[in-house]
């Protein structure tokens, strides 16, 4: 699978209609799909256990999407043969009032992986640059107002782009999936979760008035995609109408990552070779 496809490109300005919603590539079907995501799921579970083992790296997972667009489905598939014990997942909600009498960086700060393990954002401080755009909710902020300007956010994804700087000069990757599914389609799941009754809890009245915003959700993504996709923490555009695709196209990229890498054990002097001999030879002599 080429995954240069569905990479923001850094510096460069994309069109995120130009980027299909619906999309297989050279996989046949849903059946070889799934297939494939099997063995990445083992593989991820090797190289979750070196990343571990080694312990300098920690590797942050950003989803961001519309409602219905599978973020959820993908982190429970794609995530589903790691050690609880080495992944940190967080799904962050609307700011408390403690939050809120902190900068918007604050308590995504304080979530990010420890060295050696795997965190995953189900949204991240992107909101700030997305619905809190997109519904004017900066007049909510505690900001003095002077800084509540025309270029504030430009300055944003200045911010963001500072910040996810230091997480790669501090040995955390990051990478940012923008599951993109189609008006169309989502429609279509929120015909669903009302017919089937296990997933009405699913559905609520806010999910229809966030759709009267679909156009303004897709000029904020594309902004917040042209101006935050970098090098050390590049964005990656999903096409999500196919969910089993969605999670192929994940894992294969995280799994790149992780390989990129080059995770190894840690390795034994000679000395420490030659004790783990006597302390065996003490075991097997043991009555």
């Amino acid at each position: 699978m080429n995954l240069n496809q569905f990479k923001v490109p850094a510096n460069k300005k994309i069109k995120l209609e130009n980027f299909p919603t619906e999309f297989n590539g050279a996989i046949k079907d849903k059946s070889e799909g799934k297939e494939l995501l099997e063995e990445n799921v083992k593989k991820l579970a090797e190289l979750q256990d070196r990343l571990y083992a080694y312990d300098k790296y920690a590797l942050l997972l950003i989803f961001q999407a519309m409602d219905a667009a599978g973020k959820d489905g993908a982190i429970k598939h794609v995530m589903s043969g790691l050690n609880p014990q080495g992944t940190q997942v967080y799904s962050f909600k609307q700011p408390s009032q403690e939050e809120m009498d902190h900068d918007y960086l604050w308590r995504f700060y304080k979530a990010l992986p420890e060295r050696g393990r795997i965190g995953i954002f189900n949204r991240s401080y992107y909101e700030d640059v997305l619905v809190v755009r997109v519904h004017n909710l900066l007049r909510f902020r505690k900001l003095p107002q002077k800084l509540v300007n025309n270029n504030i956010w430009d300055q944003r994804f200045k911010q963001i782009n500072n910040f996810e700087k230091y997480l790669f000069e501090n040995g955390i990757i990051t990478i940012k999936f923008f599951l993109n599914v189609s008006k169309e389609e989502q429609k279509k799941r929120f015909i669903k979760r009302i017919d089937d009754e296990s997933k009405n809890w699913k559905f609520s009245e806010a999910d229809i008035k966030e759709r009267n915003y679909w156009d303004d959700y897709q000029k904020s993504y594309e902004d917040a995609l042209n101006n935050t996709s970098t090098k050390y923490a590049p964005w990656y555009v999903i096409p999500a109408d196919k969910k089993w695709f969605a999670r192929l196209a994940i894992s294969n990229i995280v799994v790149k990552t992780l390989e990129d890498l080059k995770l190894k054990y840690p390795e034994l002097n000679e000395d420490q070779k030659s004790k783990l001999k006597d302390y065996k030879e003490l075991l097997m002599n043991e009555k």
